[in-house]
Order: structure tokens, then sequence, then C-alpha cells
């Protein structure tokens, strides 16, 4: 099977399974746990940051793109767009725990379930660019990438 239908193959699956994870968001049950369930959360946050960032430096020409390097960043961020359904699960909305989280998370979860759909295929795209080696479609699947994140954050984290 080749890689583009093994993605679109996983996305079909991701996709049921953020929609299904979503309808399932329970409320943190204690302020201990609304921080816990908010770190793990920050924590998938933290690492999709840190791989975008050589990203971004490649596409603006502050460090040399290097295909490997996005191949293997943009897998990492695929599989963490696969994570975040379970890391955003816990309804963290009702406890005063430090985060830039929006409530709008649990109250839209079909919204961010698409959201969470476009990183998935968006670094799928990028994956399927690194292999190319070819460097303008390797910067245009980066700015698709990039874009999905910023779309994200427009909507459910606060600035």
């Amino acid at each position: 099977m080749s890689f583009l239908k093994k993605s679109v193959l996983a996305l079909t699956i991701s996709t049921s399974l953020v929609v299904a994870t979503a309808s399932l968001a329970q409320p943190a049950s204690s302020e201990k746990h609304a921080v816990y369930a908010t770190e793990l959360r920050q924590s998938v946050f933290k690492l999709l940051g840190g791989n975008m960032g050589p990203l971004g430096a490649m596409a603006k020409g502050k460090i040399p793109l290097d295909a490997k390097v996005v191949e293997k960043n943009a897998i990492r961020i695929n599989q963490l767009s696969l994570m975040i359904a379970d890391y955003t699960r816990t309804d963290t909305s009702k406890f005063d725990v430090k985060t830039e989280a929006l409530a709008k998370i649990w109250q839209e979860p079909e919204h961010f379930s698409k959201n969470i759909d476009l990183l998935t295929v968006a670094s799928s795209k990028l994956i399927i660019a690194a292999k190319s080696n070819n460097e303008s479609e390797i910067k245009k699947a980066i700015g698709g990438v990039g874009k999905t994140c910023g779309g994200c954050h427009d909507d459910f984290k606060e600035e």
C-alpha cells in the first residue's frame, strides 16, 4: 500500500476517532485532575511547536532547507495531530488552571475536531512533499501546516 493510500486510510480512521472522542469529552473531576490534564495537553502542543520551529525557519530561509529533517518533523507532527483529541478530552474550563486554551474547545467539539483533521491532512501533505525533495513544494506544504496551526490558535487559544 502506498504512503498516500496509508495516509488517506489513517486520516479516515483518525477522523472517526476524533469525532467519537470529541463527543466523549468529560469535565475534570477535581482541581488536581484539571492541572494534570492541562499539563498533558500543553506537552502535546509544546512538542508540536518544537517540531514546527525549524520548519518555519527553513521556509523563511533562516536556516538551510533539509528534506530529511522536514520529513522527520512532519511525521512527528502528523503523529501528534492524532493524539490531540485524547489530550484535550478532559474539559478543564471549570477550574482555575493556568492555560491559554479557550473553553470553546469543549463547547464546539466538532469545530475543534475539524481543525485537528486539517492539521493531520496538512502534515500528511508535508510528508509527501518532503519525500519529493522539491524545495518549492516543501515550502508550500510547510505553509499549509503553519496555516492550520494559526487557524486553531485564532479559534481556540487566548491571545
